[in-house]
């Protein structure tokens, strides 16, 4: 079974002036805070090891998990200095404490029903990603998908691209040559789909990036709905 990191760290600035006070993580979204729709849905695969960085308002999250976590599951802290350390840097900081290899990722901010037992236990290539059709606010994609091989978009229009949903499996050594310190996942991710070390799938189901108020509010219209 994966073990799981949850990357919670981000300072959720457009959604200020609610997140000054209310780390992102913690939004209500149906009742919920974001942070345990996940737990719940981790909890629903079977995934018992979760780690979750922090930094912005991270006391808030680790007080919330502390009360919260499922009493199944246990759940690592990974302490970031103030203004976080980006994706990939946040996961490199983290990746000891993180029991398995391969292991799920899941960005913090996002809302899904997509059910994570269903993702890859085991894989041969750096990582494997779930995409999603393209969202209104990123119209442009991050990769397209040729069978289950993750591509970066070369400007074909033969391509219908897709948009990383921030959900993926990731062995460890998709780190191995970074340094510690502050650096975004995403160029990562090309390098590797590049060099053809990238598995995906395509997701149709509920997904909502909640990174923008608009968004905060769609998700929660959303959940509501029967």
């Amino acid at each position: 079974m994966l073990s799981a990191m949850i990357l919670a760290a981000g300072r959720g600035q457009r959604l200020a002036p609610v997140t000054d006070k209310t780390p992102k993580p913690l939004l209500d979204v149906g009742g919920k805070a974001l942070i345990d729709h996940h737990l719940d849905a981790l909890r629903a695969a079977g995934i018992t090891h979760v780690v979750v960085n922090v930094a912005h308002l991270g006391d808030h999250i680790i007080e919330h998990l502390h009360e919260a976590r499922p009493d199944s599951m246990e759940v690592l802290i990974s302490q970031e200095p103030e203004g976080a350390l980006e994706t990939g840097g946040g996961i490199l900081q983290a990746v000891n404490k993180i029991k398995t290899d391969p292991f799920l990722v899941l960005n913090g901010d996002v809302i899904t029903d997509l059910d994570l037992s269903t993702l890859p236990t085991g894989i041969a290539d750096l990582a494997h990603l779930v995409l999603v059709p393209n969202p209104d606010h990123h119209p442009a994609g991050d990769f397209f998908l040729d069978q289950d091989r993750v591509r970066p978009p070369d400007g074909s229009k033969d391509q219908s691209p897709l948009t990383y949903s921030g959900i993926g499996v990731f062995q460890k050594a998709l780190f191995s040559k970074c340094r510690p310190g502050r650096f975004p996942l995403g160029p990562l991710l090309h390098d590797a789909a590049r060099e053809d070390r990238l598995s995906g799938q395509i997701y149709r189901g509920r997904w909502i990036d909640v990174g923008t108020p608009e968004r905060l509010e769609r998700a929660r219209l959303e959940i509501r709905l029967p």
